[in-house]
């Protein structure tokens, strides 16, 4: 099946969908909601983009990256950074590649973007999404964000550029 990646604003009827499937994911595998603030006018160019992907017409994949640069607060973030957020396969289209295309995409329009490394923030009980990145080349990096001092955060990192 055929994955059609459209830009697509972060508050359309289809991304909400999507987040909200991913949201309930975390509930059920976390016990709540992911508490990270987004903003939509952060995933419109030039500071993001947000795809949807459609398959026969249906919206079946998401992910976004948004700019992160370096902030006192949190060190682990640098100039240059695209943070990628709300990656997300409904059930039954996974095991297609279609979370691996909304990946390349989200990398290939952020390092056009001028941004020079991808960084994430996922966890413990995400173990198809730990193993995505890792086979993606993304390494480990210490937390950052809202869940850097969570013992189940897991935070990793790619040079783009």
């Amino acid at each position: 099946m055929t994955l059609e990646l459209r830009a697509t604003p972060f508050d359309h009827p289809d991304a909400q969908r999507l987040k909200a499937a991913v949201q309930q994911v975390y509930v059920e595998r976390y016990g709540g909601e992911d508490e990270t603030r987004t903003d939509p006018a952060e995933f419109a160019a030039p500071h993001g983009l947000f795809l949807v992907g459609y398959a026969a017409g249906t919206a079946v994949a998401a992910g976004g990256w948004r700019v992160r640069d370096a902030e006192p607060a949190d060190p682990v973030v640098r100039n240059g950074d695209a943070e990628i957020k709300r990656m997300y396969v409904v059930p039954e289209a996974r095991g297609r590649g279609h979370a691996r295309a909304v990946l390349a995409a989200i990398e290939r329009s952020a390092a056009a973007a001028g941004r020079r490394r991808m960084i994430l923030e996922t966890g413990t009980k995400q173990p198809e999404a730990v193993a995505l990145y890792r086979s993606a080349g993304y390494v480990p990096i210490p937390g950052f964000g809202v869940y850097r001092d969570e013992p189940g955060s897991l935070c990793f990192a790619k040079i783009i550029a």
